[in-house]
């Protein structure tokens, strides 16, 4: 009988302990996954707590090896076991939900962004738009709207080529992204179109906000001298229309295109420029 528990023993150690060796594998690719963070911190924790939970469960088997002398002493063995199981199911369903989160949000991030120049696409711009004019409206929050236009952008790709053209495309988006406040929301329009949302903002301060992105981008270089191919470091300007909402414009599409109509005069004025539509006259 003796030698009957002290087999069984024997392997509900040796697998338990094997399990609980498994379990780190599972939990050091959650962890690699995770971004720096408490929630990192706290399964980096969890892996120790297990480290010292496999090494008291060898270090405990080791002192009462062949100690067992009837089933009621199989308890703690059997219990360890288990408890082995569990830590490495919850390991390995904590790492298959984490995957498939990152897949649901990768997914996401591909319908709502525009794969060229890694902001906002035109879909999530009237869906996000539409939220915010429901929002101002509701809560008598003022909301602006900005919509850039690359100067004369068919003479880059003319010159320079489409990869070039695209690089200046990802350069604005990177530029703007880093130029507003986190709560506006940059996407893209249309081809070389870009609306800016701006929430709580006024149309004179929205404004002021055109005026200092025309500059930054003006004063930017958007695709570095390239000696190698005797090319020239590329630099663009932009012209912008300012809209927002009022009496008049209440809705998306109207907003729209008081935006697209004060561009348009950026444009007939000489481009490089900010052209605030007149809320007061319905004018410029």
């Amino acid at each position: 009988m003796q030698n009957d528990i002290s087999f069984i023993t024997n392997i509900l150690v040796f697998v338990g302990a094997s399990l609980l060796g498994i379990s780190f594998f599972p939990i050091r690719r959650l962890i690699s996954q995770l971004s720096v963070g408490n929630i990192r911190q706290k399964w980096n924790f969890l892996s120790i707590l297990i480290f010292l939970f496999l090494f008291g469960y060898v270090i405990y088997n080791i002192i009462y090896w062949d100690r067992y002398n009837d089933y009621f002493n199989l308890i703690i063995p059997v219990v360890f076991f288990f408890s082995a199981i569990i830590v490495l199911l919850v390991g390995s369903l904590a790492l298959q939900t984490a995957t498939d989160l990152n897949q649901v949000s990768a997914l996401r991030r591909e319908n709502i962004i525009d794969p060229l120049i890694g902001i906002y696409n035109r879909r999530h711009l009237n869906l996000k738009l539409d939220e915010e004019i429901l929002r101002a409206q509701r809560y008598s929050f003022q909301l602006s709207m900005l919509l850039l236009d690359i100067d004369h952008f068919k003479n880059v790709n003319d010159t320079y080529g489409h990869y070039i053209g695209d690089l200046v495309l990802k350069s604005l988006g990177h530029l703007l992204l880093k130029n507003v406040r986190k709560t506006d929301i940059v996407a893209r329009y249309g081809g070389e179109e870009i609306a800016i949302i701006a929430p709580h903002t006024s149309v004179p301060t929205a404004a002021d906000l055109a005026e200092r992105l025309r500059q930054v981008v003006e004063t930017s270089v958007m695709v570095p001298a390239d000696e190698q191919e005797d090319r020239q470091a590329v630099s663009i300007s932009v012209s912008i229309g300012v809209a927002g909402l009022d009496q008049k414009i209440v809705d998306r599409q109207s907003l729209i295109e008081k935006t697209d109509e004060a561009l348009y005069k950026a444009k007939q004025k000489g481009r490089n420029r900010v052209v605030v539509f007149n809320r007061k006259v319905d004018s410029f």
